[in-house]
């Protein structure tokens, strides 16, 4: 695969993603397909906008006629597919934008690719990104009356801290619980039913949630950050019970790598970072690496974290066991998460100004200015 088609590349993983096959794959064309919403930012790419085998392209995934266009203009011959509206509380609000994107945008570029390619599959590979959320949620258990977290074994024989004896498998039946991970669902479905129905070589993949640089500050962990920064408060669902496994972007990013080049086609594989943490327990550590790396006195900004009305829907656990991919690729995770989380937030802390014009939404304005409508 020479022309390889990453879209949400000016996105958080998208961009890491976009960088790491600039980088090591000189001799390969890398197109970066994105609509440029909110959460696209250039910005992201300074590093590699300048590379011969680097292109921008902005456009909609939705449009059917301009993804044909695309397929044929750069000759593409190998998708990674991220582009997509990922945020569980934007979805509650707008569920039809959901749908629209994760879903229509999917199979629009679904419907593209099998036209361009034709039935002449050699070469070519269609790898949709997906989601940890669409297997449903995973129930708080422990054994003889330990409280969690305690050491359990996953399926490779290794230990780890868990918050239950159970985890996420590529077998796991799907029972999405909110609109975005339906939507998400859904694209799954489709892209598995292209291959089941036209050949098209696909591969899915599922993630646990992701943290470090450049992530929209939407999310927990940068936006947690940024309002420790300006002693604003730390809204926390519930009681911050609920478990998440996380994964740094870099280590997903490498992931992608592997299995793009090396994974089974119409195979499905889990991502995750055997890393379960509770909101509340995770937010500790955010606020304590904080403080300390702005010099306040440690615990200072603990005093900010309250707690509001829980998210509808909120799953309680998700647990990726990503053994397989281990197993069948040799790709495991390189940092442990103190030092995933000192790294991020040391990154977000020296790179203000980013953060500040992402939160002003001034970098929208001059995208406007510079692109129009389209």
């Amino acid at each position: 695969m020479k022309n390889i088609l990453i879209t949400g590349g000016a996105g958080f993983i998208g961009s890491h993603v976009v960088r790491l096959f600039v980088n090591k794959y000189p001799d390969c064309r890398i197109v970066n397909l994105d609509k440029l919403t909110y959460a696209g930012n250039l910005n992201n790419l300074r590093d590699i906008e300048n590379k011969p085998n680097y292109t921008f392209v902005r456009a909609d995934i939705c449009d059917y006629e301009r993804m044909g266009e695309i397929m044929r203009e750069y000759a593409i011959d190998g998708i990674i597919h991220l582009a997509a509206e990922s945020h569980v509380d934007r979805s509650i609000k707008d569920p039809f934008t959901f749908a629209r994107t994760n879903v229509l945008g999917t199979l629009a570029l679904l419907q593209a690719a099998k036209e361009y390619w034709n039935g002449d599959y050699e070469g070519k590979r269609f790898y949709h990104i997906s989601t940890d959320e669409v297997y449903g949620a995973l129930e708080m258990t422990h054994p003889e009356g330990i409280e969690p977290p305690f050491t359990t074994t996953a399926s490779s024989g290794e230990h780890h801290l868990a918050y239950g004896r159970e985890f996420f498998y590529e077998t796991t039946k799907y029972d999405p619980h909110s609109p975005y991970s339906a939507s998400k669902a859904s694209s799954d479905h489709f892209v598995r039913a292209f291959h089941d129905t036209y050949g098209l070589p696909t591969i899915v993949t599922n993630c646990s949630n992701n943290y470090g640089p450049y992530q929209f500050p939407e999310k927990l962990i940068p936006l947690f950050i940024n309002n420790i920064r300006h002693g604003k408060l730390l809204p926390v669902y519930g009681r911050g019970e609920n478990v998440r496994d996380w994964l740094y972007v870099e280590d997903h990013a490498r992931a992608i790598d592997v299995i793009f080049h090396n994974g089974r086609v119409a195979d499905t594989y889990n991502i995750g970072g055997f890393n379960e943490w509770k909101n509340i327990d995770l937010i500790k550590v955010i606020v304590r690496t904080v403080d300390r790396l702005l010099g306040n006195p440690e615990g200072t900004s603990e005093k900010l974290i309250t707690y509001v009305t829980d998210r509808a829907g909120h799953d309680l656990r998700y647990a990726i066991d990503s053994t397989k991919l281990k197993n069948e690729l040799g790709w495991e995770p390189s940092l442990q998460f103190e030092e995933g989380i000192e790294k991020t937030v040391r990154w977000y802390l020296d790179n203000q100004e980013w953060l500040d014009n992402v939160t002003s939404g001034e970098y929208e304005k001059y995208y406007e200015k510079m692109y129009g409508g389209r």
